[in-house]
């Protein structure tokens, strides 16, 4: 049984509308489900995006709220609509319509981790299935509407930053022609989820360290992004992968002799972020 399905650190006070939340960095692996798994405690960890809340860590010091997830993701997706169901996987369910995510083992109850890998012998009851969406998608989901709720009331409008990582071997086939290979890539839903404003102020804080930035290519941003993503509603929502490599050993699952300096240059970036939601009227003035 997990402690908590997730984690929240508030800042002294709120000053910007920017909410941080990693959905994906759960660790918290029961024993039960690593016995029931068929991979090891390593394999069944390659979809995680290890430290990704320790990388973001410093942004309640900036005055926004830090929501993090204590459930793996190989346990839950939180990325997923909570009714994305796999049939292959779980018992009960019936094939409705065709969801490429779902279709691939990647529902909101994974039966895969990276590289096709499957996680269980056999299939899960659907009595576990909801039981995992009402204790760990429900609550998770229910934190972050209440954030962004907030925000709105407090400042006029809500910025999402879902922090997520990447494996290096992701982007094998995106620096082609010349073009640099990117360490970080924004998603926007190609402008659905955010304004362009946002995002370019964005992309700036990272750029400004360095850091090669892409946009949408190859993730655009998935459930998270889709759903609360409404710049009409001025509510704004921007997904955040970051090359796993520039942190952490994808082999040994550890973090590299540079992790702190890494960490230290990301505060920067996390610093100017929380900045984009204090200028609140001039931010509305251009919604």
């Amino acid at each position: 049984m997990f402690k908590a399905p997730y984690h929240l650190a508030q800042p002294n006070a709120r000053t910007t509308s920017v909410i941080f939340a990693s959905p994906h960095s759960g660790r918290d692996y029961p024993q039960a489900f690593l016995d029931a798994a068929r991979l090891d405690a390593a394999e069944i960890r390659s979809s995680e995006d290890a430290f990704v809340d320790l990388l973001y860590g410093e942004a309640p010091e900036f005055g926004a709220p830090l929501l993090t997830a204590n459930a793996p993701r190989a346990y839950l997706d939180l990325n997923r609509g909570s009714d994305e169901f796999d049939a292959a996987l779980i018992s009960g369910v019936r094939r409705v319509s065709h969801n490429p995510r779902v279709a691939s083992g990647l529902g909101v109850i994974p039966r895969v981790v990276a590289n096709g890998r499957s996680i269980y012998d056999g299939k899960l009851s659907l009595e576990e299935a909801h039981f995992r969406i009402a204790n760990y998608w429900r609550p998770y989901h229910d934190a972050l509407q209440t954030l962004i709720d907030e925000n709105h009331r407090t400042f006029g409008r809500a910025i999402l930053i879902d922090c997520h990582s990447m494996p290096h071997e992701a982007l094998d086939n995106i620096a082609t022609g010349g073009s640099p290979r990117p360490d970080v890539v924004l998603g926007d839903r190609f402008g659905a989820s955010a304004s362009t404003a946002i995002v370019e102020q964005i992309e700036a804080a990272f750029a400004s360290r360095g850091l090669e930035v892409a946009r949408n290519m190859p993730f655009a941003g998935a459930y998270i992004a889709q759903h609360y993503g409404r710049p009409s509603r001025r509510q704004h929502a921007v997904q955040i992968e970051i090359d796993r490599a520039l942190y952490m050993d994808e082999v040994t699952l550890k973090p590299r002799a540079d992790f702190d300096e890494f960490r230290t240059a990301l505060t920067d970036v996390i610093a100017e972020i929380a900045e984009i939601g204090r200028d609140t009227q001039a931010a509305l003035a251009a919604e």
